[in-house]
C-alpha cells in the first residue's frame, strides 16, 4: 500500500494524534492538507506550546490541550506518541469501542517501497544505526535515515525508491505494539532500562524482540553473542542469524581477535580492518563497528568498511568532543541516561575524568556504577534529583575511602562550572549523567546543547 493509499482509506475517520512534537507535527500536517479530520492532543498547555499548536490550528486541526487532554477521547484511529503506554485505560477503552491504536511508525512499516534496517537495544542504537547509514551509502545507496532518530520518515514515503534502504533506530516503546519487523533487524545489547515506563525488565524485553517476531525465513537478525539476553533471541529466529563479539570467534558474522575485526561465513574468515582505524574512542564503539559490519554483509566493501571507520567523527551527545581549553578536554555524553551508558563513557577514556552525572531517575538501581566511578573518576560532580542516590551508590560501595571526591551542585550551569574549576592541564570533564534529563530539560538533546553552551562561552 502507498502512503496516499492509506491516507484516502481513513479520509472518513475521526482522526487523534497525541503528542504534538518533532515525529507527529509532520504527520498532522500531511493528514490536514489531505482534508482528514485531525485532532491534535498533548498534555501541555496552549502557553507552552504557542506557535506550533496556533501554526496547526491555523491549518484546520483541532486541539486538545492541557492535563484533561485524553479525557472523552473520541476517534476512531488514535496515533500515540511513542512514549506513552498503549495499554493506557483511556487507550484501552478505546479500542474496545472498536478504535485503532497506531504510531507513526507501524504505518511507515506498512506504506515503506524499500528495504528496512532496524537497529535497537540498550546502548548504542543511535550510533551503530549511523554508522550502518553511512556505510550503505559510501557504498553510493540512497538512505533514508530515521526512526528514533533524524527526520521522520513516514511524510516522505511516497518519494521512496524500491531501491533505496531505510535505516531506522527502533525503541522498545516503538516496538511494544509493532506488527511487523525489517528485513535486517539488529540488537545492540539489552540492560536494565527505561524501568520507569516499562512495568519489568521482562517486559521491556519482550519489547525489544519485535524486531525479529515477524522476521521471514529470508530475512536477518544480528545480536549481540557477547550477551546472555540478545544471544538468547536466536531461540525463536526464524531467519538467518548472525552474531558480532568482541571477545571470541562466531562462525557467522563478526568478530574481534587482537586488533583486527573480522568477517566470518561458513568457515571462511575475512579481515575487515584495524580497529586502530575507528575514530571514534571506546570499546563500546568497536561493538557498534562490529554490529554495523555484520549488518551490511554483503552489501558494502572493505574499502567503504575503512573510509567510514577512519573518517567518521560520531554523533551529537555521544561522547562528542565540545572543546579543548588550556589543556583541558570537555566531551558531553549527553545521551548517557542510564548507568550502562555512562560505565561505557567512562571506560572509553584510559585517564580518570571530573564525571558530571545526575538528573531524574529511570527506575534503576546505580549499585553497578559505584565501582566504576571510583576506578574513573577522579571528581565527582552531582547534580539533579537523583544527586543523593548517586552519591550513595558511590560511598556504599566497599573500598571507597573519599576518592573520587564528590562534590553537589544542584543548578546545572553551577555544576559544569564547577567541573571546569576543578580541572587542569590533561584533564578531561566528562558530562555522562547516568539519568534522564526530564527533571530539568525537554530531552537529553537540550541538556547536551545547554552544556556545550556552558564549555564554549569559558574563557
Amino acid at each position: 500500500m502507498k502512503l496516499i493509499e492509506y491516507i484516502q482509506s481513513i479520509k472518513d475517520k475521526k482522526i487523534a494524534v497525541i503528542g504534538i512534537g518533532v515525529s507527529n507535527t509532520p504527520l498532522v500536517e500531511l493528514l490536514l492538507a489531505h482534508g482528514c479530520d485531525v485532532t491534535a492532543c498533548d498534555q501541555s498547555e496552549r502557553g507552552r506550546l504557542s506557535a506550533a499548536a496556533a501554526a496547526l490550528e491555523a491549518k484546520g486541526a483541532k486541539l486538545r490541550l492541557g492535563e484533561d487532554y485524553l479525557e472523552g477521547l473520541d476517534a476512531d484511529i488514535i496515533f500515540r506518541t511513542p512514549g506513552m503506554r498503549p495499554d493506557l485505560p483511556v487507550l484501552a477503552e478505546a479500542v474496545k469501542r472498536g478504535a485503532i491504536l497506531t504510531s507513526e511508525m507501524e504505518v511507515f512499516f506498512d506504506v515503506c517501497p524499500c528495504r528496512i534496517i532496524g537497529v535497537t537495544g540498550s546502548d548504542g542504537k543511535t550510533t551503530t544505526t549511523t554508522i550502518i547509514a553511512k556505510l550503505l551509502e559510501a557504498e553510493g545507496c540512497t538512505v533514508h535515515l530515521g526512526g528514533n532518530i533524524g527526520t521522520p520518515l513516514l511524510t516522505r514515503a511516497d518519494a521512496m525508491k524500491q531501491t533505496d534502504i531505510a535505516v531506522l533506530e527502533l525503541s522498545s516503546f516503538q516496538l511494544m505494539t509493532m506488527k511487523k519487523s525489517p528485513w535486517i533487524a539488529v540488537v545492540t545489547n539489552l540492560t536494565p532500562n527505561h524501568l520507569d515506563m516499562h512495568r519489568h525488565m521482562e517486559e521491556y524485553i519482550e519489547a525489544k524482540r519485535n524486531i525479529m517476531r515477524y522476521q521471514s525465513e529470508a530475512e536477518t537478525l544480528i545480536l549481540n553473542d557477547d550477551d546472555d539476553i540478545t544471544r538468547g533471541f536466536a531461540d525463536t529466529a526464524r531467519g538467518n542469524v548472525r552474531y558480532f563479539s568482541r571477545k571470541h570467534r562466531v562462525e557467522n558474522g563478526t568478530f574481534q581477535e587482537g586488533n583486527t575485526i573480522y568477517g566470518a561465513e561458513g568457515g571462511s574468515i575475512t579481515p575487515l580492518i584495524e580497529t586502530s582505524r575507528i575514530l571514534l574512542p571506546g570499546v563500546h564503539n568497536i561493538e557498534n563497528y562490529l554490529a554495523a559490519f555484520a549488518a551490511v554483509r554483503g552489501l558494502v566493501s572493505r574499502a567503504s568498511c575503512d573510509s567510514v571507520a577512519g573518517t567518521f567523527g560520531g554523533v551529537p551527545h555521544r561522547i562528542e568532543l565540545v572543546r579543548t581549553l588550556r589543556g583541558v578536554r570537555y566531551y558531553n555524553d549527553s545521551i548517557a541516561s542510564s548507568p550502562s551508558r555512562t560505565i561505557a563513557g567512562l571506560r572509553s577514556f584510559h585517564e580518570k575524568v571530573i564525571l558530571i552525572a545526575g538528573g531524574k531517575d529511570k527506575g534503576i538501581a546505580f549499585d553497578e556504577l559505584g565501582p566504576e566511578v571510583i576506578e574513573h573518576v577522579k571528581i565527582l560532580v552531582l547534580t539533579g534529583v537523583t544527586a543523593g542516590k548517586l552519591r550513595a551508590a558511590v560511598e556504599n560501595t566497599p573500598g571507597y575511602s573519599g576518592s573520587p571526591v564528590i562534590v553537589e551542585e544542584p543548578d546545572f550551569r553551577e555544576a559544569v562550572l564547577a567541573a571546569h574549576r576543578s580541572a587542569a592541564d590533561g584533564d578531561i570533564v566528562l558530562l555522562s549523567p547516568a539519568c534522564t534529563s526530564f527533571d530539568r530539560f525537554k530531552n537529553f538533546e537540550e541538556r547536551g546543547n545547554t552544556y556545550k553552551k556552558i564549555i564554549r562561552e569559558l574563557e
